[in-house]
């Protein structure tokens, strides 16, 4: 069994777990690693971990999460505070599989692929970062291999959040 869980990025001066969208699952969030330029990434062991448009309008920064599944996918959500907010979906054929017994695919829950893509440029944008979409749309149809977890933080360089 694989790992199932939330990361969380986001943009602050002050440790995200301290961001008042997170009151109610403060105890449930333990950081993962600090990046330059002011980025973090918080891992969470809660069911649910919030708006990402509430922690992006909080911060003034863009902000992420993924919810990893089993190491095999990750839903993406994401927002700007200018931007609004968008999904993706990391792994896609995994995903469907994961969707298949509720009787739903990607497609219903997900911006395709290459919307995605021009939306997370967009969000890189909006985070100082001039990315390109087609390298962001690689990373959203490669598979997970050999986790979904590495294929997020992949996501995340494509995105311009800089490597510890």
């Amino acid at each position: 069994m694989g790992f199932w869980g939330y990361y969380i990025v986001g943009r602050a001066e002050r440790d995200l777990a301290e961001c008042e969208v997170f009151a109610d699952v403060r105890e449930g969030l333990t950081l993962h690693e600090r990046r330059p330029d002011g980025w973090q990434v918080w891992e969470a062991g809660v069911p649910e971990v919030g708006s990402m448009a509430a922690l992006a309008r909080e911060t003034g920064s863009p902000a992420l999460f993924g919810f990893v599944m089993d190491s095999a996918c990750v839903a993406v959500e994401a927002a700007g505070p200018e931007s609004g907010a968008w999904n993706a979906c990391l792994a896609r054929e995994a995903m469907a599989a994961f969707l298949e017994a509720d009787g739903k695919e990607p497609d219903d829950l997900f911006l395709p692929a290459r919307d995605a893509a021009e939306r997370a440029a967009g969000w890189a944008a909006e985070a100082g970062y001039t990315v390109q979409a087609a390298d962001i749309a690689t990373v959203l149809n490669a598979p997970a291999d050999p986790s979904a977890e590495l294929l997020f933080f992949r996501f995340l360089e494509r995105v311009g959040i800089p490597e510890s």
